[in-house]
């Protein structure tokens, strides 16, 4: 399957405006934003577990990087509330499920293959610190290397953010909403942007929180066998 595998193109979704789709999994089920492959995928996608759900265990291959939207996200090493922020590099390896259900924001096969840096923050625990340079701008640093920068942002209502990237940029609403280029994004909408460039996003009246992942387009491949 190809979806959305352009990655020099801009590209916008709504999260409402996208049909779950089940996944093998009972109780699993997806709204697809980017992928290229089948089962084994380089791929963006929002997944939904139901109460009482269980993914097989699995050791990830090309890593797994995902931020939990609502509910609690569960495996053997820990519950993750909303908020969290999960990176778990290639070879790691759970048992994925929830007992209450959750969502969750994931990236599949998007790391190198010696990548071995496992993060997890829970935001909703740690502040943000105002940007000096960017008034009305708050950031909560998630991960950096020399690959992408990954970040929360917190910005207040009617602010003009200014982002600029090199490599490509995804940004993802976890609350609120702005405008950019004359869309306008919600909660859970989803734009990616090619290339290196400079735009101007203008928050809501309730200001927004958005996850935002720079410089990792330029790296976007199939994963490996």
């Amino acid at each position: 399957m190809q979806l959305n595998a352009d990655f020099s193109k801009r590209v916008a979704l709504h999260a409402d405006k996208i049909e779950w789709r089940s996944s093998p999994t009972p109780g699993v089920h997806r709204r697809m934003l980017d992928r290229i492959g089948d089962e084994v995928a380089r791929a963006t996608s929002i997944v939904r577990y139901d109460p009482d759900s269980l993914f097989p265990a699995h050791v990830h291959g090309g890593g797994e990087e995902f931020v939990v939207l609502d509910g609690v996200f569960q495996d053997e090493h820990g519950d993750y509330p909303a908020g969290t922020y999960v990176r778990n590099p290639p070879t790691s390896h759970h048992t994925p499920g929830s007992k209450p259900g959750c969502t969750i924001l994931v990236k599949l096969w998007q790391f190198t293959p010696d990548d071995r840096c496992h993060v997890i923050i829970d935001t909703g625990r740690i502040g943000a610190v105002p940007h000096r340079d960017r008034p009305g701008v708050a950031v909560t640093p998630l991960f950096r290397d020399d690959r992408e920068d990954v970040r929360l942002e917190r910005w207040q209502a009617s602010t003009a953010a200014r982002i600029a990237w090199r490599g490509g940029a995804e940004l993802f609403v976890l609350d609120g909403g702005f405008s950019e280029a004359g869309d306008r994004f919600r909660l859970h909408s989803w734009l990616r942007l090619p290339d290196d460039g400079e735009t101007v996003a203008t928050a809501g009246p309730n200001g927004a929180a958005v996850w935002i992942k720079t410089g990792h387009l330029r790296f976007a491949e199939p994963p490996r066998p």
